[in-house]
């Protein structure tokens, strides 16, 4: 398909870009460029969609590196006004932790305040549509607050609807919805916040409810195609990816590292497509003593599945950790996070690899990533590995339901 006729969009907050990997698969969009401030993230989202597969046509103005996206609004204003009636989308979410109920909610992070940073570049750049994400607990107060709870999700929807009155900034019609992206066929019961706006403009031919109605009508169809179903299973994501072959992990020489088995669902053959690696991208098993080992494998014959441990199997283990759960194989699984050791392989006593957290995700297995494996302690704040990268991503699959349906709404 010729590039001039697909939609231009903006990806903010684009992590390791799994939002842009769905858009990628559409085939209807091109980026135009992409902020994302952690390094470690923006190698792993360069070398795939900018290198690999050149799908931005990123301005000479912006050096093609990690950004905060404080810096780009004050540095090039006048470059992110001149965007204005040439770019289609901006897409993409602030980071969520400050929101989690996985976490601390914590009014005060210094990473909610990236929603005025969000609000302002939209305000910069106005582009047709707005199609933004977070964590479910954007919706809820923070019940800390002194004066009263603030609701964010309120916050970021009245002020892009705002229109001044000199006519300047048009203002969007602006809809969210809570969407469960096991729905979508993502084998993964993840419930994000989705807001879609919008111009106010463009608003008469369309509305943001429209997204949310197409997206719910189409799905089936769009899976179907794909040759999966509504529903998939934690063992029809990763069944092929089972500790039966090894060998020398090719980026870790001290570590082992799976072989491909034969697929087993059409699930992993779509993930795979093409790609003729013997040996999966990051598929680089967790070094465990004997004795986690020996407790993993208690857990898989006693515990519940996709329920977090029992006091009584805590206290045998003397377990302080407040999350370890056991999946089941033949259910999606819960909400994964960044952080790996929060669950157990459904049949081996390990923690995932990398590479089955990115098909858990719906990562096409091409898809490479870069970086640390994991880190811990005070790096934590400031290094984002391969697990984190891919925890904090958008599921690619529902990226691209998202891509088809929007380029739809802009087309009317």
């Amino acid at each position: 398909m010729n590039n001039l006729k697909k939609k231009t969009y903006i990806d903010l907050f684009a992590g390791c870009g799994g939002l842009s990997l769905g858009l990628y698969n559409t085939g209807l969009w091109k980026g135009h460029f992409a902020i994302e401030k952690s390094p470690d993230a923006f190698e792993t989202f360069n070398h795939n969609l900018i290198e690999n597969n050149n799908h931005f046509d990123w301005p000479n103005w912006l050096p093609k590196s990690n950004h905060d996206i404080n810096a780009i609004i004050k540095n090039y204003p006048n470059e992110l006004k001149s965007l204005r009636g040439k770019i289609d989308m901006v897409a993409g979410g602030p980071p969520c932790q400050g929101f989690s109920t996985a976490g601390k909610r914590n009014e005060n992070d210094l990473r909610n305040k990236l929603i005025k940073s969000y609000i302002r570049f939209i305000r910069q750049v106005q582009p047709k549509v707005i199609f933004f994400e977070n964590v479910k607990g954007f919706t809820q107060k923070f019940d800390k607050n002194k004066i009263q709870g603030k609701v964010y999700s309120e916050y970021v929807k009245s002020a892009l609807e705002y229109t001044p009155k000199d006519g300047k900034y048009l203002g969007y019609k602006v809809e969210g919805r809570l969407v469960d992206f096991s729905e979508y066929g993502v084998p993964q019961k993840r419930t994000r916040f989705i807001l879609v706006g919008i111009r106010k403009d463009i608003a008469n031919n369309t509305k943001p409810t429209d997204f949310f109605d197409s997206i719910r009508s189409e799905r089936e169809k769009f899976l179907v195609n794909k040759g999966i179903g509504l529903t998939n299973s934690l063992e029809d994501a990763i069944s092929d990816l089972l500790r039966i072959n090894e060998t020398i992990s090719p980026d870790t020489a001290s570590f082992k590292a799976g072989l491909y088995n034969k697929p087993k669902s059409e699930y992993q053959k779509l993930l795979k497509g093409n790609y003729s690696e013997k040996i999966p991208d990051s598929h680089r098993f967790a070094k465990h003593n004997p004795s986690t080992i020996e407790k993993f494998e208690y857990i898989l014959e006693n515990a519940d599945k996709n329920k977090t441990l029992s006091d009584e199997i805590k206290e045998r283990f003397n377990l302080k950790k407040r999350t370890i759960i056991p999946l089941c194989g033949s259910t999606p699984t819960p909400t994964i996070t960044t952080l790996p050791d929060d669950y157990v392989h459904y049949c081996e006593p390990r923690i995932f690899t990398v590479r089955e957290y990115a098909r858990i995700q719906s990562f096409n297995d091409w898809y490479e990533f870069k970086g640390k494996y994991t880190t811990g302690g005070k790096r934590r704040t400031q290094e984002v590995p391969r697990y984190s990268q891919i925890g904090n991503a958008i599921p690619p699959l529902f990226g691209e339901q998202s891509g088809l349906v929007l380029n739809k709404l802009i087309s009317k």
